[in-house]
């Protein structure tokens, strides 16, 4: 058996111990635990959106006690300073020397609540986390603890006192993910889970694991010929007739990361096509522009994609076998 797919059995195995984890306290959430796993095993960032109330919160502080990682919560506002989250250096009146006073974002897992209420300002000091996983405060850089993760959340229904985010942070995420309210049945077993208290779960897997797996992700055997086919779904929704933006270079390596995650939580070691499909949603969603006269006809981010993975051949792959 090859090293890679004993790791898509770790991985395989490490996702059902994830969930039924999860489940203890969280109900209903199958499909949003498994991308924030992908998310977090491919090294990148997500943006939750949903309305007040689908425990967004819940589901992120369970997620890390589930895993075993450190984690902090910021509540953004209109008046949070970027100090606020990174840290600042305060004076020390005993020995009369400045030290530094690290802020919440050194952990390994940053829950970002309502980060679109904070202004630009404040939004920036995560972009270079976000992005080389460091913090520069008054000068001296940081490095931030590993794994590290952003985890944002923003109401999509509120626009009174909240600030948009700019498409160079938007860009940062990996995945966008949309919370939204669980089934009738999953409430009913919510309103019973919730009737006594529940303990925190205790963790399913280590840090080290976690990093083992980030580090060989890329180890996912993947064709040329898929390589190409990624490339033409991103292309092709430059090419939309409904969209302003489509996709960057950077969706692109991040679309073919995920896609491996995905390749592994279904135990293979080799990446298919429809791995890459699975994932196209939640990595493009956000980083696609509608036109404003396509919105107005009522067309969404979802229609599009489904459209520019249907308008995309999908080219004959080679036989893992022949490796």
């Amino acid at each position: 058996m090859s090293d890679t797919l004993e790791l898509a059995q770790q991985v395989r195995e490490l996702r059902q111990r994830t969930l039924s984890a999860v489940r203890t306290v969280v109900v209903g959430m199958d499909d949003v635990v498994q991308q924030l796993l992908i998310s977090l095993l491919a090294g990148g960032h997500v943006l939750l959106e949903g309305v007040p109330g689908t425990a967004k919160t819940t589901l992120c502080r369970t997620f890390s006690a589930v895993l075993g990682i450190a984690y902090e919560r910021v509540q953004f506002t209109p008046d949070l300073l970027p100090s606020d989250v990174t840290g600042t250096q305060v004076l020390d009146r005993q020995t009369s020397d400045f030290v530094l006073r690290k802020g919440p974002i050194f952990c390994q897992l940053l829950l970002a609540d309502e980060l679109n209420r904070a202004p630009a300002r404040t939004q920036s000091a995560l972009l270079e986390a976000m992005q080389e996983r460091q913090v520069t405060i008054e000068g001296k850089t940081l490095p931030l603890p590993e794994p590290f993760m952003v985890l944002a959340t923003q109401n999509p229904i509120e626009q009174e006192g909240v600030y948009r985010l700019p498409e160079a942070q938007l860009d940062r995420f990996l995945f966008r993910i949309e919370v939204g309210y669980p089934d009738r049945g999953d409430e009913v077993n919510m309103l019973s889970l919730h009737s006594r208290p529940i303990p925190t779960p205790a963790p399913v897997t280590s840090t080290e694991e976690v990093l083992e797996i980030q580090r060989r992700v890329d180890n996912v055997y993947s064709t040329s010929e898929l390589q190409g086919y990624i490339i033409d779904l991103i292309r092709q929704t430059r090419q939309h007739p409904d969209l302003i933006l489509g996709g960057s270079p950077r969706a692109a390596i991040n679309l073919m990361r995920s896609s491996r995650v995905q390749a592994l939580m279904a135990g293979r070691d080799y990446l298919t096509h429809e791995d890459v499909q699975n994932v196209c949603l939640p990595v493009l969603g956000h980083r696609i522009i509608m036109r404003p006269e396509a919105e107005m006809d009522g067309r969404s981010a979802q229609e599009v994609i489904q459209e520019v993975i249907a308008s995309v051949p999908v080219l004959t792959e080679s036989s893992p076998s022949n490796r």
